[in-house]
This record gives structure tokens, sequence and C-alpha cells, in this order.
């Protein structure tokens, strides 16, 4: 088998900034209707955020940790030390090439590196099996969250 043809990176500059929010505008707010002023957030200014680019520069997908005081505010059970996994979006004509677990696995590798012992996660419910096939589990009932149903889920690291 031979290396995928992109590669993943923390988006360290507003190019690759501007990057991941244009991906999480086509992914949700275009394709999954999700109104554009709830995508947004307070927490995009201090998450750290993941970019998937392919060979030649074109932005494949992305997707944000949030750590600290902002990641108990979201988890199950307000535990600073658990991280919270969240934005994750690929486009389109990048699904299926592994993508989406190269990002899982970036954010978890920025959880490890922050000290971070788990990470958790609102997965959309048709995502369900994507994340348990990277170890997460679910937890707690399906709720809505901007009309779309969800369940938490967490990855011990």
């Amino acid at each position: 088998m031979s290396a995928p043809d992109y590669a993943v990176r923390v988006a360290e500059d507003p190019a690759d900034r501007e990057a991941c929010f244009a991906v999480r505008k086509d992914v949700f707010v275009a394709e999954q209707k999700v109104p554009e002023d709830i995508e947004y957030d307070a927490y995009d200014g201090d998450a750290v955020h993941v970019l998937a680019v392919r060979a030649d520069g074109v932005p494949l997908g992305t997707g944000r940790l949030l750590h600290g005081a902002a990641a108990a505010a979201k988890n199950g059970d307000g535990d600073p030390a658990v991280g919270s996994l969240g934005r994750l979006a690929v486009t389109a004509a990048a699904r299926g090439l592994g993508v989406g677990a190269a990002l899982v696995r970036a954010i978890e590798d920025a959880a490890r590196a922050r000290g971070l012992t788990a990470v958790d996660l609102h997965a959309q419910t048709h995502a369900l099996g994507f994340y348990e096939r990277l170890g997460y589990q679910a937890y707690g009932p399906e709720f809505p969250d901007a009309g779309i149903p969800h369940r938490a889920m967490r990855r011990l690291l």
C-alpha cells in the first residue's frame, strides 16, 4: 500500500485556519444545512485545529480539539483532563480515503501532547460506527444538535 496523497497538520497560520473554516462551511453549512451563525463559535479562537491537505494544497478535511476549561464545559463530566473533539469534516471528494481517521488520530496526538487522558466527542448518529472503529464508546442518550441526532462518545488515551 502506498502512502496517502495528503498530509495532516496542525493549522498554525491564518491561511490554514481559513482552509479549516472553508471545509466546515462546505460540509456543515452547505451540505448539512447547519446555520452558519452556530457553526463558528467562541471556542474556535483557542482550539487546536487540524487540517488535511492534498499534495497540491487542496484542503480535504478538518477537525478541532478543545482542551482545558473549554473542553470541561463540553464533555460529559466536566473533567479538564478530557479533551473535546469536534467539527470533524471531510469534503465529499475525499470521503473514503482515510482522511477522517487520520484527522481523529492527529487530534488524539494533540490531546496527548497536552497531557489529556481521554477525548470526548458528540457524533452524528450516522457516524457512530466510524468512531467505534477508532475505539470510541457511546454513552448517554441520543440528543439533537443543530437539528441533527447525536450521541456522546469517549476514548481513553
